[in-house]
């Protein structure tokens, strides 16, 4: 009899699939809650998939509804090998999963490029979300990249290093975790990606950033941008890890700029992998965030003390 991967004891989820225009797409649907409303939507970017989620699910499925997908050809998803990998057809998918399964009132908690895709199903359907959960991520145009994922970008020699030798899932567990990550952990980031052709996405990903307006995706990503606006007054909460080497602080300040509102925790000791890093930190934030109701109280900016990333302490 053959054992499960060890990695499967930190993500016990049953799977469940949705047909993303005949294509399967993976996610988890856990709610140990009666009252099954308000469910929390999670939605991850590159190169993970929803095992970034697992103990933020573990925590909050007591309670409330998480759902957590896996973009096609990421983590469980199917990968198709001749297939568009593109900001708005991964909008797409994920705005079908949320009507299919008829979420109102949704929690949206986005890191990385899912911050794109999720804000922009957001911002098409605004009435089915209520508030936002934001780690790291961007959705609007920027002309900041690291060196590591431009040389990604290289014809050739990015297909090579991400396909060939795994190189972005591997970086990224090299360097976006700031605490060591177990190896059962480690595991279940590298358990979708073990070939060329399971790492398809990982490379169309990075090569679908738009960088510049003659880029394929760059009237979507401008797009996501304007639907910021109807959002502007949702009670937002920004989890932000200050040692991201690919979303800076500069981006933290962006959102800041435009949701002016937002609830902000800083973790000066967290990288990218935030989620990671900060993990009960984060549980604190967002359960005090969930039950506090801004909605019903009315907006309120919340920041924390720069040097413990800790506290939380209100500002006018």
């Amino acid at each position: 009899m053959v054992s499960e991967p060890l990695w499967k004891i930190e993500y016990p989820f049953e799977s469940r699939w949705h047909d993303a225009g005949g294509v399967r797409m993976h996610y988890v649907d856990v709610c140990g809650a009666a009252d099954a409303s308000a469910p929390l939507l999670f939605i991850h970017g590159n190169p993970t998939w929803s095992f970034l989620w697992r103990r933020l699910i573990r925590h909050f499925s007591a309670t409330r509804r998480c759902i957590a997908l896996d973009h096609v050809g990421c983590g469980l998803s199917d990968k198709p090998q001749d297939y568009p990998y593109t900001l708005a057809r991964h909008i797409a998918n994920a705005r079908s999963l949320v009507e299919t399964l008829d979420l109102r009132d949704i929690t949206l908690v986005v890191h990385d490029w899912g911050g794109a895709i999720g804000m922009g199903v957001a911002g098409q359907i605004p009435d089915r979300f209520s508030r936002f959960v934001v780690c790291n991520t961007a959705a609007f145009p920027s002309d900041l990249m690291p060196s590591s994922i431009a040389l990604c970008r290289i014809p050739g020699f990015g297909a090579l290093a991400i396909r060939g030798f795994n190189a972005f899932v591997r970086g990224a567990l090299a360097t976006c975790a700031m605490k060591p990550l177990r190896r059962d952990v480690r595991a279940g980031y590298l358990a979708p990606y073990t070939g060329w052709r399971s790492r398809v996405a990982n490379l169309r990903f990075v090569q679908d950033i738009p960088m510049h307006d003659g880029h394929p995706s760059w009237s979507t990503l401008v797009q996501v941008e304007k639907g910021l606006q109807s959002l502007r007054r949702k009670p937002m909460l920004l989890c932000w890890g200050g040692r991201d080497y690919v979303f800076t602080k500069a981006f933290l300040e962006e959102w800041v700029r435009r949701f002016p509102h937002a609830w902000e925790r800083w973790f000066p000791e967290a990288g990218h992998f935030v989620t990671e890093d900060a993990h009960d930190e984060i549980v604190q934030a967002m359960e005090e965030f969930l039950n506090d109701q801004p909605a019903a109280r009315g907006p309120r900016h919340v920041a924390n003390r720069a040097d413990t990333g800790t506290a939380l302490a209100v500002r006018p």
